[in-house]
C-alpha cells in the first residue's frame, strides 16, 4: 500500500492483519501527483435522497442473481455489490450484468485483494461493459487465515491507484472513508486525496453520526475534495447481522443501540425505525446527498424486504436519476 492508511486501522493504532502497528500512523502518505480524471461537481446533485442497498446473491449462481434482481427492480436507486472473500462468487461484471438487463442499476464493488494490475484492468473493462453505474474502489479487507488457505493475496494497488485506472477506462468511480477509525486527523485529507484522483462519491463507514460527519465533510472540502459524499447506516434487525458488521474492520457501532434492538419485542419493526431515524439525521447535514443501507445479514428475500420497507420511509416516490444521468431502475 502506497496511498495509507486504510480503514482497518484498530483504535490502538494496530494493523488489522496482525500485531505490527499502521506504518501510515508516524509517517504521512505521499500526496496525489498525478493530473485529476474527474471532478464530481459536473454531476448534478440528486433532486431526494439516493438509497443504496448493499446486496449479494444467496448463492454464485445465475438463479440467485436474477432472484435478487426481481426483489430489488422498480424501487431501488442502485445495489451496492461487494466484492467478498469468505466464499467463491461468480465474476462481478457477469453478475453487473445480469441485474442491468432486469433493469437494476448497479455500484460495483472492485477490491485489490486477489487480481494483479492486469487483472484489474480486465475487471474494469468487464465492468464498463456490463453497464455499472459505478464502481466503487476500495483497497479491500485482508483474508483472515482460516478462508482459503494457501491463496495469496496480491494487493498490487490500493483505493487511488485503482481510481486512477477506473477513471482511465471512462469508470464513474466512488471510494470508501472511515472518519472514525484512527488517525481521525488526516481522513479528510486522505478523502481530498481520493477526489484528486478521479472519485466522484465517497461512503462514510459504519460509526460516523451526524456532527462527526458534517465536521468531516467541511474538513475534506477544506482540504480540497469535491466528491458528493454518502454515510453509511447500520440496519440491525438480527444478532448474526450485527456481527456481520461488527466483523468488519474499522466499524464502529453504540453497543447500546445494538441492545436496544436485539431486545425487543419486534427487532425487525425496531430495527427498521432505528435505521429511518439515522438516515434522516445523516440526510440532515449539509454535504450528504444519500445514505448505504449496510446489512442485515439473512436472506435476499429477508433484506430486500427490511431495505425496501427503509426507503420507503425515506423517499416515497420511485427511484431516483444518480449522477451519471441514467435513470435507476431504467433498462
Amino acid at each position: 500500500m502506497v496511498f495509507g492508511p486504510c480503514g482497518g486501522v484498530r483504535p490502538d493504532g494496530g494493523c488489522e492483519v496482525d500485531n505490527r502497528a499502521c506504518p501510515f500512523l508516524d509517517e504521512p502518505a505521499p500526496r496525489w501527483a498525478a493530473p485529476r480524471l474527474g471532478d464530481s461537481t459536473a454531476h448534478p446533485a440528486p433532486t431526494a435522497p439516493l438509497v443504496l442497498c448493499d446486496a449479494r446473491p444467496d448463492a454464485p449462481t445465475l438463479a440467485s442473481v436474477r432472484d435478487l434482481a426481481r426483489r430489488y427492480q422498480g424501487w431501488c436507486d442502485a445495489v451496492l455489490l461487494g466484492d467478498h472473500h469468505d466464499r467463491a462468487e461468480l465474476p462481478g461484471p457477469m453478475v453487473t450484468a445480469e441485474l442491468a438487463a432486469e433493469g437494476v442499476s448497479v455500484w460495483a464493488t472492485i477490491s485489490c485483494r486477489d487480481r494483479n494490475s492486469a487483472a484489474t484492468e480486465s475487471e474494469l473493462l468487464g465492468l464498463a461493459a456490463a453497464g455499472a453505474q459505478v464502481v466503487h474502489c476500495v483497497t479491500g479487507d485482508a483474508r483472515a487465515p482460516h478462508i482459503l488457505p494457501g491463496s495469496t493475496p496480491v494487493f498490487d494497488l490500493d483505493s487511488l491507484r485503482l481510481v486512477s485506472m477506473a477513471r482511465r477506462f471512462g469508470l464513474t468511480a466512488s471510494v470508501a472513508e472511515s472518519p472514525m477509525a484512527p488517525p481521525t486527523g488526516i481522513r479528510p485529507l486522505r478523502a481530498a486525496e481520493k477526489s484528486r484522483a478521479g472519485a466522484s462519491w465517497c461512503i462514510l463507514n459504519l460509526g460516523v453520526d451526524a456532527t462527526s460527519a458534517a465536521m468531516f465533510i467541511d474538513e475534506a472540502r477544506h482540504a480540497g475534495s469535491t466528491m458528493r459524499f454518502l454515510a453509511c447506516v447500520p440496519v440491525i434487525v438480527d444478532d448474526a447481522g450485527i456481527r456481520r458488521l461488527l466483523e468488519l474492520p474499522g466499524v464502529r457501532i453504540d453497543e447500546s443501540i445494538v441492545e436496544e434492538v436485539l431486545r425487543s419485542p419486534d427487532p425487525v419493526a425496531k430495527g427498521i425505525d432505528l435505521a429511518v431515524a439515522t438516515a434522516r439525521s445523516l440526510l440532515g447535514v449539509h454535504g450528504i446527498d444519500g445514505v448505504n443501507l449496510s446489512g442485515p445479514a439473512h436472506s435476499v428475500r429477508d433484506r430486500a424486504d427490511v431495505a425496501r420497507a427503509i426507503t420507503s420511509e425515506l423517499r416515497p416516490t420511485g427511484p431516483i436519476v444518480p449522477a451519471s444521468g441514467r435513470a435507476a431502475g431504467a433498462r
